[in-house]
């Protein structure tokens, strides 16, 4: 009997605790709910980590810097009656990008009153054996959403080591679950010139 509650008291110690989320502005007409204690990431970092990728309107990291959470704007156009077509045009861009992708979810859903094509997946990036530093495979949990239009594409990526997808699996899902985009965003973004850019 001692055992188990030592070993119920043990799981406890070891259980992740889920962060709280609060809401942000991260960009004009933008907001979001993100880890409380989560940080703006730097120019840098970000080009350490996605060095294909143009600058975000957004980015944010955990204190260990293993985590990642962005929002990037696409030139890409799509006519909201479109969505099917972006999606398979959005998933053949993500297994165009790693060298073996498993899909957990994907699909359109609505969001605050918006209609997003999401993608919930691992990946693994290979290592190069012959480069220093880079000989380790690369594992990811990843969740992809894109809020497309006429005008441009929002991109909102959260990425975090595979081995953490149990802890930050549900966070992930309720951070993107939180996302609003007002119509004020959407004015701004039309005075933008596009500008051709990757995918997530």
């Amino acid at each position: 009997m001692r055992k188990g509650v030592l070993l119920v008291l043990l799981l406890g110690l070891l259980s992740f605790d889920q962060p709280k989320l609060v809401k942000r502005q991260v960009s004009e007409g933008i907001t979001m709910s993100i880890p409380k204690d989560w940080i703006p990431m730097d120019g840098l970092d970000f080009t350490e980590r996605f060095p294909s990728v143009r600058a975000p309107l957004a980015a944010f990291t955990d204190q260990s810097r293993e985590m990642a959470l962005s929002v990037n704007l696409s030139a890409t156009q799509w006519d909201p009656s479109d969505l099917k077509i972006a999606h398979d045009f959005f998933k053949a861009s993500i297994y165009n990008n790693f060298d073996r992708i498993e899909i957990i979810e994907e699909g359109m859903h609505e969001v605050n009153g918006r209609q997003f094509v999401f993608f919930e997946f691992e990946s693994t990036v290979k290592g190069k054996k012959e480069v220093l530093g880079q000989q380790e495979s690369i594992m990811n949990y990843s969740y992809v959403q894109y809020l497309v239009g006429v005008d441009r594409t929002l991109v909102f990526s959260f990425h975090c080591p595979r081995r953490l997808r149990a802890d930050w699996q549900e966070t992930a899902r309720k951070i993107m679950g939180s996302v609003k985009v007002s119509t004020k965003q959407k004015a701004e973004s039309e005075k933008q010139t596009p500008e051709t850019t990757k995918q997530n």
